[in-house]
């Protein structure tokens, strides 16, 4: 069963306090409404586009090159000299083209298809916080030494965290950068564990770190606090628990207005996690406008290799990326996949790709940690993309309650998360595993403080519960394969290395 195909973020929204037996609900989008300037681009010409002009690192832009942008029209907003990756604006429909010609220009592309955004945004409306009543009767079932909520959380005993709170909540040492639509740093569960010196908002390519600019307008999505809260809500008598809420968190908005993640956006968000101590980035999001940039293709090519710059830097700094796998139960390591939705800011249209070229970033990039999603039953999620050899490791995501049901008292096979202004609320999607594994990375890295990305890395998967293939996969029960497993036990193209294990972080 392939998921409906949803927008570029990689969650599913459904409020809390809903009847949720029903199958997973996408909510449509609405009309734009006003909002605050466009953070970077209000100022930029109607007609003008974004870019990435990639040279070599380490040394700066050299002048012939900044003097042929200036001479094709463009206007340099920052330059990452150690990745070599130099953000322009330009409204020459050929500057990508005539740049591309300059010596030391190694490769240069358009960002987007659409002008620089004006000052709207489109809303689409925010998950329902639970209820007085429903907080009430949820503290009256709590355990002694759960949070309020803890009880409706059936992922954290999934992944073994609520035994891993009994040994360890994680260090404050250890920050997790979430890079996505903005965090709530005010909310109860955020507040005591939030990290500010490691915040920023990077929608224009470069930052800005004036006071909240990291927090979600009004109008935004809650998908970054949601996630923010998967990972680090603190265990403080309020509310829910992370999976690490010992950990501190950082919000890096990376998401403009429109919803979009732009690649010189999230290549400023993680130089931004590279140079401010961070140990983990979590990545629940697609770079638009490519669902898969091929690089074939001269401005995808320099889409690709301005993330991969980035992620490889921040890396080396001492971070361990963690991405969602995607919510379209494509498998990623087939020879084809139909991708309808690309250019998402353009016309999209149906085009064959091989996944195997074509990327989808940061996910599919070397060195990035991809996650698939589970539901209540331990399955993988119905949407959940998947390939042997692309899935690294496995972690709640949910699915349909009526797929997936978990076992009371826990009502809803979706995750409980944090919501803008205080609030709680559901979701699903590989967007709320791949904070899981952020968390539990965390969790290592808090354990074993000196150990570098690539040994987290290795105790993650060495750790990880070995899961064998579901085969048959036929999730809804019609007699009828919704996806085929390949792979052993301990390896394979659902659950990769297997469920990510908290309490194996903390221990071992």
């Amino acid at each position: 069963m392939t998921a409906s195909h949803p927008r570029h973020r990689r969650a599913l929204v459904v409020p809390a306090g809903m009847a949720l037996a029903t199958a997973l609900a996408f909510l449509p989008n609405t009309a734009a409404t006003a909002a605050p300037a466009d953070q970077g681009a209000a100022s930029a010409d109607a007609a003008s586009l974004s870019y990435v002009v990639n040279v070599q690192g380490g040394h700066g832009a050299p002048a012939h090159v900044k003097k042929a942008i200036a001479k094709a029209g463009g206007t340099i907003v920052t330059s990452y000299e150690k990745i070599g990756v130099i953000v322009v604006h330009a409204s020459d429909a050929d500057f990508a083209k005539t740049i591309r010609k300059v010596p030391g220009v190694q490769s240069a592309g358009a960002t987007r298809n659409a002008p620089l955004p004006s000052a709207v945004t489109t809303d689409l409306g925010s998950p329902k916080v639970l209820s007085a009543a429903e907080v009430a009767e949820a503290t009256a079932e709590a355990a002694a030494g759960q949070d309020p909520l803890e009880n409706l959380q059936w992922d954290l005993a999934a992944i073994k965290a609520d035994k891993a709170h009994e040994k360890s909540l994680g260090s404050p040492k250890v920050t997790v950068a979430v890079i996505d639509t903005g965090v709530d740093d005010t909310h109860p569960d955020i507040a005591p564990n939030f990290d500010r010196a490691a915040s920023v908002n990077c929608v224009a390519g470069k930052p800005d770190t004036s006071e909240g600019a990291w927090r979600p307008g009004a109008a935004e999505s809650p998908h970054g606090t949601h996630v923010a809260g998967e990972i680090a809500a603190a265990k403080n008598g309020v509310g829910m628990t992370g999976v690490a809420p010992g950990v501190k968190v950082s919000g890096i908005k990376v998401s403009n207005p429109d919803g979009y993640f732009y690649t010189e956006a999230v290549v400023c968000g993680f130089m931004w996690a590279a140079e401010h101590g961070v140990d983990v980035t979590n990545n629940s999001y697609y770079t638009d406008p490519w669902y898969f940039n091929c690089t074939n293709d001269p401005d995808q090519k320099a889409l690709v290799e301005a993330v991969s710059r980035a992620t490889r830097y921040a890396e080396r700094k001492g971070a361990v990326n963690v991405a969602a796998a995607g919510n379209e139960n494509y498998d990623l390591a087939s020879d084809s996949i139909t991708d309808p939705s690309s250019p998402n800011d353009g016309t999209p249209s149906d085009r064959e790709i091989d996944p195997s070229k074509c990327l989808d970033i940061p996910t599919q990039l070397p060195g990035v940690v991809t996650v698939a999603s589970t539901g209540a039953k331990g399955l993988k999620s119905s949407f959940s993309n998947y390939g042997r050899g692309i899935i690294d490791i496995a972690a709640p995501g949910g699915d349909s309650t009526a797929l997936q049901t978990p076992a009371p008292p826990a009502t809803s096979g979706l995750i409980l998360g944090t919501l803008p202004g205080g609030g709680y609320g559901y979701m699903a999607g590989t967007s709320m595993a791949s904070p899981h594994v952020a968390g539990v990375a965390a969790l290592i890295k808090s354990k074993h403080p000196y150990a570098p990305p690539a040994l987290v890395k290795a105790l993650l998967y060495a750790q990880a519960d070995a899961t064998a293939c579901t085969k048959p996969y036929d999730i809804d029960n019609d007699g009828k394969a919704d996806a085929v497993c390949e792979g052993p036990k301990n390896r394979n193209g659902f659950y990769g290395w297997g469920m990510a294990d908290a309490l194996d972080a903390v221990t071992r």
